[in-house]
């Protein structure tokens, strides 16, 4: 048995029950296009494959990639890849259409490859993702809250967030230290709002300073009259804005910000 390796921050999901409730909230039937994202050992690919009948998958561990290939040489298709850096817009055009996709992602890469695969929501029906319990409330969170901040407003204009169920540590090989959580990300068929092209950097800025009042975080990159435009309360704190508030910021960000 190939054992975790730590630099890819490998925590292998093993409890059966765990692994069971996950394929009944996928649902996933033969013809959709699944594709699972660090298969690890393969217990959630081989719950999956008995479902949809052929897959594809994502693994950048060589040595499990090929066990995986070794185990379902004729139904997994597996890229030895890093999700990163993984065109998943291509597999899509390659496969005919829109992907379903699931994993127990990385920790330590978890937001990052959040942000990477909403570059390709376009070709993306919805996700299932195991994530750190912190890290689902920061995405499920309401304007307001302490979790509330640039990973929630990034994401609520393209993804319907549902927080499923919590995962204590026991689940995984080793045990991670901290609670899991998996949670479902449906694409909008249409987003919220339309999201301007400044929407990321001031978003991003508003949250570097939360602390800040609005108006501060953003000096250099919403002009005064910006405020008064938009109804927003420059003395507000970014946690109490909606993300709809962000967008109309942007769309009067100054033009050295874009």
């Amino acid at each position: 048995m190939i054992q975790a390796r730590k630099r890819f921050g490998q925590h292998f999901l093993h409890d059966p029950a765990v692994l069971q409730r996950i394929v009944q909230v996928v649902a996933p039937v033969p013809g959709e296009h699944i594709v699972e994202i660090g298969p690890g050992q393969g217990a959630l690919t081989a719950l999956l494959l008995a479902r949809a009948g052929r897959m594809d998958a994502v693994e950048i561990d060589r040595d499990l990639a090929a066990l995986l290939r070794q185990r379902w040489p004729d139904t997994l298709t597996l890229h030895e890849s890093d999700a990163l850096k993984f065109d998943f817009e291509a597999l899509a055009r390659e496969r005919g259409g829109p992907l379903r996709i699931v994993g127990n992602l990385p920790y330590n890469i978890s937001t990052p490859l959040l942000f990477h695969l909403l570059d390709t929501v376009e070709h993306v029906l919805d996700m299932h993702v195991m994530l750190q319990k912190e890290v689902v409330e920061r995405m499920a969170a309401e304007p307001g809250s302490d979790a509330y901040g640039r990973l929630t407003v990034m994401l609520a204009p393209r993804l319907d967030v549902q927080w499923l169920f919590d995962v204590g540590p026991g689940a995984f090989q080793p045990p991670p230290r901290v609670w899991s959580a998996v949670a479902r990300l449906t694409v909008r068929p249409e987003p919220l709002f339309a999201i301007p092209e400044a929407y990321g950097r001031v978003v991003a800025a508003a949250f570097s300073q939360r602390r800040k009042t609005i108006r501060n975080s953003l000096r250099g990159l919403v002009a005064a009259e910006a405020w008064e435009a938009t109804g927003v309360d420059p003395g507000a704190r970014p946690e109490v804005l909606s993300p709809a508030q962000f967008a109309a910021l942007a769309a009067l960000a100054q033009p050295a910000a874009l």
